[in-house]
């Protein structure tokens, strides 16, 4: 059944990648004083187009009212900020960046990455549409516009004489319905030298991890590294080189430079990882069809093992209000029946509810004092680090529970 069109290529959208029912925004969180009030739920159907592989879901809320007041602050993660850090490090080194260069960051939340190149002296601008999470790159004294990216701001920047030597897009090409618009303001915003990195979770990963649960409606797109090549190409970029990361369960950074006077040597490693990835069935519908039977079997796991430990009399809690978490409760339907609370580090989500579920958030002292048999890790990317913070619970023979790709008990 036809039911849009592909968002890159235009081509009619008739497959289905997974269908995980009605779910609320996975960011927006529930004040106490809402708890009774109607609750939007948006269908969660990921749908994979036949001609160019980009997987994808329908735009049901704008940009406009998801991230204008958004709830992720980078900071609360110390893993990020030392990944930030690294990347800082590399990238000044590799490029040769200096105190006459231009660092542009699209999505640059609250600063945690640009604060590291304008410690080192080098000129930074920050684009994030989220006015809360802007403020406090502003009080670092990090430059900030308020607004969101696309070829009419970059045309704007442009004329204002500022083009980039480094545009940085973390995590951001996901979070983009007009992909097409987004990538040609890229192009305008580079200079004819300049160099684009961005990273993003690697389809190849979210299918042979069954990572479900990173699909949610701030992500519209997921991306394979042969898919990613033909949107920068359209618009006269070129893929260069590509690293895989540890990253939100498996992650590509790409670099990109301009098409025209090939400035950029290309690297092995961009062929090496398309080749992988024809290997694993990306250029084939087939492989996309069957994922939603290991979505239902990851579903049906998780519960039966939540239904043994609420039987054995066992008290169970969360860790990180994450919106990997909030499609995984949502889908599983995990309310209070299951899950006490969950905790979280972040002031921003305290004394909240999670949506759809309406979960209390806590600090993650609330732990200490309630001392549950299981502490299940929503965030699972995070969680060496979520382990070490938490390692107390073991006084108490606390045991911590990750969810995917498969249930583990970790003592």
């Amino acid at each position: 059944m036809k039911t849009g069109h592909c968002r890159f290529c235009g081509a009619d959208l008739c497959h289905t990648f997974v269908d995980l029912g009605m779910s609320p925004l996975a960011n927006t969180y529930v004040t106490a004083a809402q708890l009774h009030e109607m609750e939007p739920f948006y269908p969660l159907r990921v749908y994979v187009c036949e001609r160019c592989f980009l997987v994808q879901l329908e735009e049901f809320a704008s940009p406009e009212h998801i991230f204008s007041d958004y709830a992720y602050f980078a900071s609360y993660s110390e893993s990020w900020l030392r990944h930030a850090r690294q990347y800082v490090e590399m990238a000044i080194k590799r490029f040769r960046l200096a105190a006459l260069s231009q660092v542009v960051e699209i999505a640059s939340n609250d600063g945690y990455l640009l604060q590291y190149f304008g410690d080192r002296g080098i000129p930074v601008l920050g684009i994030e549409p989220a006015a809360n999470v802007a403020e406090t790159a502003i009080q670092k004294g990090i430059s900030t516009r308020v607004a969101f990216f696309g070829e009419e701001l970059a045309r704007q920047l442009v004329a204002e004489g500022l083009q980039a030597d480094l545009v940085v897009a973390n995590n951001v090409l996901a979070h983009v319905p007009t992909l097409n618009d987004f990538v040609r303001g890229l192009k305008r915003l580079l200079k004819p030298q300049g160099v684009i990195t961005l990273e993003f979770p690697h389809l190849l990963c979210l299918m042979a991890e069954g990572q479900f649960d990173t699909i949610y409606h701030e992500h519209f797109s997921y991306f394979s590294l042969g898919t990613v090549e033909q949107i920068f190409a359209r618009a006269g970029l070129m893929v260069f080189d590509v690293e895989e990361l540890h990253t939100h369960g498996g992650s590509l950074r790409i670099y990109v430079g301009n098409v025209e006077g090939a400035c950029h040597t290309p690297t092995s490693r961009v062929v090496e990882v398309k080749a992988r990835e024809r290997a694993a069935g990306l250029t084939s519908l087939d492989s996309y069809l069957v994922f939603t039977e290991r979505v239902k079997a990851a579903k049906r796991k998780l519960l039966s093992f939540l239904i043994a430990a609420k039987n054995d009399g066992k008290r169970l809690v969360g860790y990180g209000a994450a919106a990997k978490g909030n499609t995984l409760l949502n889908y599983c339907g995990i309310r209070e029946d299951f899950l006490d609370y969950v905790v979280d580090r972040s002031p921003h989500k305290q004394g909240c509810f999670l949506p759809g579920t309406h979960l209390p958030i806590y600090p993650p002292q609330e732990i200490k004092e309630t001392r549950p048999d299981y502490l299940l890790i929503l965030p699972w990317n995070l969680v060496d680090e979520i382990m070490g913070q938490m390692a107390y619970i073991h006084d108490w023979g606390g045991q911590f529970v990750v969810p995917i790709p498969e249930v583990r008990v970790i003592p």
